[in-house]
């Protein structure tokens, strides 16, 4: 014990002597003669040693062993250990915000890459002069994406696509025998200026690095946490997903047992009870029409293969179903340059910008789905190809003055939908609706305050049977997904606008009738949607009942919906009753529809209900719960824009004269989650969209009638004015042997890729059961 405290007590000296030294040390780079002078005398009087400080001849020598070490790298060509030092010697202001030292640091990457000409130029070694071009390519993409826009570094970053650099005129300067000698003095110059022996004093040292070290810390835990939160929410969505397949399985393996006791007693099973097994053990596998297809009341006449565990078609489709998806390359579409892209759709005459707008889009309804279209859009929101950030009140007063001007002169991206052409305004109007067409598209526009009010005022003044107010309202649509949208669009009196335009349904395309009404149910789930009907209770009631009748059936869920949401108000309830609602409702129960018919009793119960009317929604401020991408088939039937002779359009038109480099930012989508169901009985409850509630409908339909036949496997998208579309599968069939496959394999001749992708393409992915969207 008294060995222990003795040593103990040496440590706690030894560490005040080192104290005493450090402080001793800072009042004498500071030239407090005096204060040094008391402090000497006060330390001697009171028997307190004081070190002396042996920090600065050892930190000397360990900076001129790093720089002969970094010198030393160089020469050999290791670029391992050379950028290994640099990253931890180099002090990191320097090294992000020194121009010369990124301009260095940029010409070292180059001289380590063709490291391997130079030292061999006629037997060079392939293998390893390609790990250095991959080496080189990821400094590119990373740490270099920043000097793209620098006119002395643009040609290096086609370094890594020249088959033979020696010979290629744009680098012969780097194969010249002065280049190497005058950056190697470069590099020593900036070592002995960057890495000079410090005189400040220990203390200081531990004051700057102490708080950085926990300012860092603090933002990495911040991170982690973020992190952490978004992936147990992932896991959550995963696990409620698995225990409902579970609970699914376990129902129907419960059944099968009872069917083979059954057959055991002699009971035959009907081919219409194993049609509807099949439906539901396949309704989150694959599409309804795959089921469909098989003929169950003629045995043998499905595909049957020569494996022994392999002995039906409805078993091998199973089969299919877990089976691990097979890879396929998918490479990324070139950069563009947004800069110049943005200045000439604000600034360009209609024409171009109309083709412009069109090309955009096609790039990102005509990419595939997965990586490469994630790629594309999330390229368009880091470049902010539609200028939201312009619309917006900047951080910084001298941050965006360009983009200020640019709002007020109207010249903004987005207020290309007040021009004077309608070409442009249709464009520019197909292009919203094919970000609103995916969630991550619908977050971006969602930060666009002044977009709303772009759209409902297009919707307002275009045209009734415009493309233009077609793709706004469908837009509209889709982003009253997002509560944070549905609160604007309400306050504008968008329900009173579509009741009216309801009330003459007639006059409307299927397409239109029908996101009218998924529009207007979405919004009058809202408790200040439902008050906002109320003010006005007799005409909306009577243009929702008068819509019940209506012969495009496809609209009767959303009309339930609004209705069944609206009646949770006493006043509505009232004038429901005084109008006679209930035995309207009981005329259309008579149809042979059980579906429907049990809807209709939830409304008339809802109708018959003495509830009060609540406090606000308690889900008012919920997360949004539709997280799902909506991207339907984009026609290139009623495209109006048809290019001239030898006009650039499409894809061609952006590569040819909007080339870039490195601004498609890769970046992981979100997961989706999903969509809680509402029981096929119940009215739905939630905000939908045509497109997703379709298919959600067909699995809903198999879990409900455990015997009987589901409907016809022919559910395509309702016919718009000009006729019905094409199906998805035929339409990304078309696209894609048009244009993006074209594109994909002449990659290397059209310029710089960010990288390849690795995409697995499920059955869903290959036939997606979704159609066009008049994008």
């Amino acid at each position: 014990m008294c060995s222990r405290q003795t040593d103990r007590m040496g440590d706690i000296l030894a560490t005040e002597a080192d104290l005493l030294g450090m402080i001793k040390e800072f009042l004498k780079f500071e030239d407090f003669e005096d204060t040094i002078h008391s402090f000497d005398k006060e330390c001697k009087s009171k028997g307190k040693l004081v070190s002396k400080p042996q920090g600065s001849a050892l930190r000397d020598y360990k900076t001129l062993n790093i720089q002969k070490d970094l010198l030393s790298s160089f020469d050999d060509g290791d670029h391992k250990v050379f950028f290994e030092l640099w990253t931890e010697n180099i002090p990191s202001e320097v090294k992000d915000t020194d121009p010369e030292a990124q301009s260095l640091e940029f010409y070292l990457h180059i001289h380590f890459t063709i490291y391997p000409l130079r030292r061999h130029p006629g037997r060079h070694d392939r293998a390893e002069f390609e790990e250095r071009i991959s080496f080189f390519k990821q400094y590119l993409e990373t740490r270099g994406a920043a000097l793209s826009q620098t006119t002395k570094f643009l040609p290096y970053y086609a370094l890594p696509f020249v088959p033979n650099p020696t010979v290629h005129p744009s680098f012969k300067d780097l194969f010249q025998d002065s280049w190497i000698p005058q950056l190697k003095d470069k590099l020593e110059h900036f070592l002995s200026v960057t890495l000079k022996p410090s005189n400040t004093p220990r203390l200081l040292n531990l004051y700057k690095e102490g708080g950085r070290s926990t300012k860092d810390t603090i933002q990495q835990l911040q991170l982690q946490l973020v992190e952490s939160d978004r992936r147990t929410a992932s896991y959550v969505r995963k696990y409620n997903k698995m225990q409902a397949d579970y609970h699914n399985l376990i129902g129907i393996t419960a059944e099968l047992v009872d069917s083979l006791e059954a057959t055991v007693s002699g009971k035959m099973i009907s081919p219409e009870y194993l049609q509807s097994v099949c439906v539901r053990l396949f309704s989150s596998q694959m599409r309804q029409s795959v089921v469909q297809s098989t003929d169950f009341t003629r045995p043998g006449t499905g595909y049957y293969s020569m494996s022994p565990y392999d002995d039906g078609y409805a078993s091998s489709m199973l089969r299919a179903s877990i089976a691990p998806p097979r890879s396929k390359e998918v490479p990324m579409l070139p950069s563009l340059d947004y800069v110049k892209l943005k200045k000439d759709l604000c600034e360009g005459p209609d024409r171009l910008r109309s083709l412009l707008l069109q090309a955009l889009r096609w790039r990102l309804t005509r990419s595939l789905p997965g990586e490469q279209r994630d790629t594309v859009l999330q390229a368009y929101i880091s470049n902010d190809v539609l200028e939201h950030y312009s619309t917006k009140q900047p951080p910084a007063i001298g941050r965006h003055i360009q983009d200020i001007n640019h709002l007020q002169k109207g010249k903004s991206v987005l207020h290309l939908m007040r021009s004077k052409s309608e070409i442009v305004r249709q464009y520019m109007a197909r292009l919203i609706n094919a970000f609103a067409s995916l969630a991550e598209g619908r977050v971006y526009l969602s930060q666009t305050p002044i977009l709303l009010k772009l759209l409902t005022e297009a919707l307002r003044t275009e045209e009734k049977e415009s493309l233009t107010r077609e793709n706004v309202l469908v837009a509209l649509q889709r982003l009253s997904l997002r509560r944070s949208q549905q609160t604007p669009m309400i306050a504008d009196d968008l329900i009173g606008w579509l009741v009216d335009e309801l009330q003459d349904s007639d006059c409307l395309s299927d397409y239109t009738l029908e996101y009218a009404a998924a529009l207007l149910m979405n919004l009058c789930l809202r408790t200040k949607g439902k008050r906002k009907c109320a003010e006005n209770a007799k005409h909306v009631l009577k243009v929702l009942t008068d819509l019940l009748g209506h012969e495009n059936h496809e609209i009767r869920p959303y009309v339930n919906g609004a209705l069944y949401s609206i009646l949770c108000i006493p006043s509505v309830r009232q004038e429901a009753k005084e109008m006679s609602v209930e035995e309207i409702l009981r005329c259309y129960s008579k149809e042979e529809n059980p579906d429907l018919n049990r809807q209709i009793e939830f409304i008339i119960k809802q109708l018959n209900s003495a509830e009060e009317e609540g406090p606000e929604s308690d889900d008012e401020e919920e997360e949004d719960d539709n997280d799902e991408d909506l991207m339907e088939a984009d026609p290139d039937t009623e495209e109006v824009l048809q290019p001239q002779p030898r006009e650039l359009c499409g894809e061609s038109l952006l590569t040819t004269e909007y080339l870039g480099i490195m601004t498609n930012m890769a970046k992981s989508k979100r997961k989706t989650s999903p969509l809680q169901r509402t029981s096929i009985d119940e009215p739905l409850q939630r905000p939908v969209t045509p497109s997703s509630h379709r298919n959600v409908g067909a699995v809903d339909y198999r879990s409900s009638e455990g015997g009987s036949l589901p409907p016809s496997r022919h559910n395509s998208r309702p016919p718009s004015r000009s006729g019905s579309r094409p199906s998805t599968a035929d339409s990304l069939r078309h696209s894609i042997d048009s244009e993006c496959g074209r594109l994909s394999q002449e990659s290397e001749l059209e310029g710089p890729y960010e990288g390849r992708a690795r995409k697995g393409h499920s059955q869903e992915e290959h036939n997606g059961h979704t159609a066009s969207g008049g994008l």
